[in-house]
């Protein structure tokens, strides 16, 4: 029998070192339109250090190392729309990996998910475009709706 695959700090390495970085170019290349109305932009990893799993001590430190993290992902900010007739506006927006014991969830919140992957499970081409092109296209609403605050 197999043991189904745990989170732990080989996994969670996997996750931030490899596959943020990858999923992170698929985006990039995604915003390639978006990101010169902005004047600045940054797209970039982020962990969650503060939520302790249920029933942690409070001493107990929360790191990668310690592979106790519960959330990481990735923030993307995009500072200074430049457009004549639109003020200049920033937009934040972050991509949640929910990660629980056995499995992990990819989506904008923890209520909204996009993917499901076991540790151990393989991140193909397509998984990486399905995320990224989710992601995008409610950047893109995001901004529709703001510029659209901007013309009434």
């Amino acid at each position: 029998m197999q043991e189904s695959p745990v989170k732990d700090k080989q996994a969670l390495r996997k996750l931030y070192d490899t596959i943020l970085p990858e999923l992170a170019q698929h985006i990039h290349q995604h915003l390639a339109d978006v990101i010169p109305l902005f004047h600045d932009f940054k797209l970039e990893k982020l962990v969650d250090t503060w939520t302790r799993e249920p029933g942690a001590g409070t001493s107990t430190e929360i790191s990668l190392d310690k592979g106790n993290v519960n959330q990481m992902g990735l923030r993307l900010r995009l500072e200074g729309f430049q457009r004549v007739g639109a003020d200049n506006f920033d937009l934040t927006k972050d991509l949640l990996f929910q990660l629980d014991r056995t499995f992990y969830t990819i989506g904008p919140n923890p209520d909204n998910v996009w993917l499901e992957k076991d540790y151990l499970q393989k991140w193909d081409e397509a998984d990486y475009e399905l995320v990224a092109e989710k992601w995008t296209e409610q950047l893109i609403d995001d901004l529709t709706e703001r510029l659209e605050k901007y013309t009434l």
